[in-house]
């Protein structure tokens, strides 16, 4: 079974179907950032920005998968 993919168009310009699922990943980890910065989590790691970047790639992940 493939999947086919269809390039996204920006202007004319073709952009690869991964292009706009980062996007879309990075718009829902956007979205999560205020929610989570008020249940405190970030305090629950040494390093926030490396558990922020885990969260996107897991997030990236789940929209490729879904997709």
């Amino acid at each position: 079974m493939t999947h086919p993919f269809s390039d996204v168009a920006f202007g004319g310009v073709l952009v690869a179907p991964f292009a706009a699922y980062a996007a879309m990943a990075l718009i829902i980890f956007l979205l999560l950032r205020p929610i989570l910065h008020r249940l405190r989590l970030a305090d629950m790691f040494s390093h926030p920005s490396i558990a922020g970047l885990s969260l996107y790639v897991t997030i990236l992940g789940l929209v490729t998968f879904l997709i």
